[in-house]
């Protein structure tokens, strides 16, 4: 150190420091207790208990809150305003004559769809408050560990496409959005039904909510997945924007990643009946109509080219380790002439690697014609034969029922159980019925079909009596 220098640090620190040495250990320590006095106020400053920090952080949270309470608030007066808007729909539908069961059906199940989705809104609204209410006072009372959610358990797809006992389910007007007509029906009936119907559209995303609340009663939850708006109602078998040439080209196919990949993210398994009644005449996935013209620009060969294209983005994607693809014609009785063939049915199926299920949808419905006795045989037996001529794969009567009119009813369901407990019919691994009653025009004719199970009391006694009918193999689970 020069000689100048220490005399400006004598100069500058005589007041303090009787010596150079002396102001130099003073220069040292003000210098460690300002580092000190720094560091304390960093450490203070970035403290979870600083109280500046606590004020900064309760006033972000507060907006946060604000914010999602604004968005709770414009989301739910938006699922209002849709349950209002739905409900007039379905009122309307009701008022009109011409109004066919799959469009009341529709409309009905998306107004409870929407109910839903706005009551799980209200109760995570009120979820929210609460944990809000409990994270203020998390400093004052520490808090218990919260038990572990119960995982939902279901079988695996080789379990559900071979049970060791037959399905018996149902579809109602609100299940599996809502249970209460379901539980209903199988109090009635004494047991519980193990599998659950519902439809929906290609206007509609994947709901994984009521596939986990199918599963959570031990319930196969199967999807009747239609290539149409949901509110698309059978008086035409149109739909410009929903032809099946669309479909193959690929203008859906965002749609189908990602309806594949909410599966994969739910994790559980499911059937989908995927454009049922194909060989018929009434929906737009229908190729022909039985005169020779094309029904909604669509040309013989389409749906299989359609099913195969949707099975493998689902391939893509991972989804068909937990899908159940079932494949499901109407019954051909009823059919134009050029439908009933063996030969037209075969140039409709996509083949068994694409196909786990293979079902039909058939009723006993007026008007009878005179070759009708009214027995599972003639409902059912020329169509199983075509189907096993097909496949061997195993059959699920996707979509059944019997009409009150003319008075059969209890009698062709005595006949459905008898057949269903003969060894030919083993193969049968089950059924779902229709269980509402549905007021529409048949063949120009103004009819209400009473499709109930408990329609009347020896129509329920025989159903009762089927289902524990020996051989029948059904698990019966007091309800």
């Amino acid at each position: 150190m020069s000689t100048s220098k220490k005399s400006i640090l004598r100069t500058t620190g005589a007041w303090w420091a009787l010596s150079g040495t002396r102001a130099r250990m003073t220069v040292i320590g003000a210098a460690a207790i300002v580092l000190a006095l720094a560091t304390t106020s960093a450490f203070v400053w970035v403290s979870p208990t600083n109280p500046v920090a606590q004020i900064i952080k309760s006033a972000s949270a507060v907006s946060a809150e604000q914010a999602q309470a604004a968005r709770t608030v414009k989301e739910r007066n938006s699922l209002l305003s849709q349950v209002l808007a739905l409900q007039k729909q379905l009122a309307a539908s009701k008022g009109g004559l011409a109004t066919t069961k799959t469009q009341l059906a529709s409309i009905q199940q998306q107004l409870w769809s929407t109910q839903g989705q706005l009551d799980a809104l209200q109760k995570s609204s009120a979820a929210a408050a609460a944990a809000a209410a409990a994270s203020k006072i998390a400093v004052k009372k520490p808090t218990k560990a919260s038990a572990p959610v119960a995982s939902i358990v279901a079988p695996t797809k080789a379990q559900i496409v071979n049970p060791s006992s037959r399905y018996f389910g149902l579809f109602t007007q609100q299940a599996p959005f809502n249970y209460a007509t379901y539980d209903s029906t199988a109090t009635a009936i004494g047991s519980a039904p193990n599998s659950v119907g519902y439809f929906g559209g290609w206007d509609q995303s994947y709901r994984g909510d009521v596939v986990r609340s199918a599963w959570k009663r031990n319930t196969l939850p199967v999807l009747t997945w239609e290539s149409r708006p949901i509110d698309g109602g059978n008086s035409s078998n149109t739909e410009a924007d929903y032809t099946l040439p669309k479909i193959i080209g690929g203008a859906f196919d965002a749609y189908l990643h990602q309806y594949a990949k909410d599966i994969v993210s739910t994790g559980l398994p499911l059937g989908i009946r995927l454009d049922h009644e194909m060989n018929g005449v009434w929906y737009p996935w229908d190729e022909t109509d039985g005169k020779g013209a094309s029904i909604n620009s669509n040309s013989v060969g389409d749906y299989v080219k359609m099913w195969q294209h949707v099975h493998d983005v689902f391939q893509q994607e991972g989804a068909n380790s937990l899908v159940v693809w079932i494949w499901a014609p109407n019954i051909v009785n009823n059919l134009p002439a050029t439908h009933k063939s063996p030969a037209f049915l075969a140039g409709l199926y996509p083949g068994d690697g694409n196909v786990d299920l293979v079902g039909l949808s058939g009723y006993l419905r007026p008007p009878y014609v005179p070759a009708n006795d009214f027995t599972f045989d003639y409902s059912f037996g020329q169509s199983l034969s075509q189907l096993r001529s097909l496949t061997s794969k195993p059959i699920f009567l996707a979509e059944v029922g019997a009409s009150e009119t003319g008075g059969h009813k209890s009698a062709w369901i005595t006949s459905f159980f008898a057949a269903l407990s003969q060894p030919e019919n083993s193969d049968i691994i089950g059924f779902s019925w229709f269980n509402l009653a549905v007021t529409s025009y048949t063949e120009g004719v103004l009819q209400t079909n009473d499709w109930r199970i408990d329609s009347r009391p020896e129509s329920l006694a025989a159903f009762t009596a089927g289902l524990a009918l020996p051989g029948s193999n059904f698990r019966l689970s007091p309800k």
